[in-house]
């Protein structure tokens, strides 16, 4: 059987100030359909442009990115969107939910975009909700609800269309260290129940040590 992922020899270069930056040198890795990876790796090594170019956000200077026999890179921008909507799920250390609407309505919103019967989409929240721990706070805002709520809400946004690829960037970082460990928790407890594979950014090295896998990103390289 395929991996899911495959990455093959994949580099990022940026134009600037006329002198060309290397973000990602040749990276090759395999991600197993279910596997959780953490990947680490100082500031600037090119952990974020690798999860960027892996969700189809942004596209290779070198090298591909395949998703189940599919290279991403020949996909057009509006495959690419959909590609994104269908397929992966983001969260961001900024959990980026909005203000106005509730957590249940945040929750809504890919499938939304989706064009997904609105019934549907919302039974499909309140469940996501609830397998995180928010079943009783469907109605509150963002700013009812503390920040390791506000970051469950974003992990119910980011599994609601069931997606097989979960991209976490630092999704513990603005946590104190016990609501870190919750998130840490039901990161695994989520890829056991529902079978997403997961590849996390992370500096904490007991979210690193505790997911399946551990990568470490140097300079654009793999170390």
């Amino acid at each position: 059987m395929a991996p899911l992922l495959s990455i093959e020899g994949l580099g990022k270069s940026y134009l600037t100030g006329g002198r060309r930056l290397e973000v990602l040198q040749g990276v090759t890795l395999t991600i197993e359909a279910g596997e959780m990876v953490a990947l680490t790796g100082p500031s600037g090594a090119g952990k974020s442009t690798f999860l960027h170019l892996v969700g189809a956000l942004d596209v290779p200077t070198s090298g591909r990115v395949v998703f189940e026999g599919r290279d991403l890179a020949t996909l057009d921008e509006g495959d690419r969107a959909r590609f994104r909507n269908e397929s992966v799920g983001f969260v961001f250390q900024s959990h980026h939910l909005l203000p106005e609407f509730t957590a249940l309505e945040n929750a809504m919103m890919p499938g939304l975009v989706r064009r997904l019967p609105r019934a549907e989409v919302r039974r499909r929240a309140a469940e996501s909700l609830e397998r995180v721990g928010l079943g009783g706070r469907l109605d509150h805002r963002p700013g009812e609800l503390s920040g390791g709520e506000q970051q469950r809400v974003a992990l119910a946004r980011a599994l609601v269309l069931r997606p097989r690829l979960l991209l976490a960037d630092e999704p513990t970082g603005n946590l104190d260290p016990a609501t870190a460990e919750g998130i840490h928790d039901l990161l695994q407890l989520l890829n056991r129940e529902t079978g997403v594979t997961g590849v996390v950014v992370t500096h904490n090295e007991r979210l690193a040590e505790s997911l399946g896998r551990r990568v470490r990103l140097l300079s654009g390289r793999l170390a």
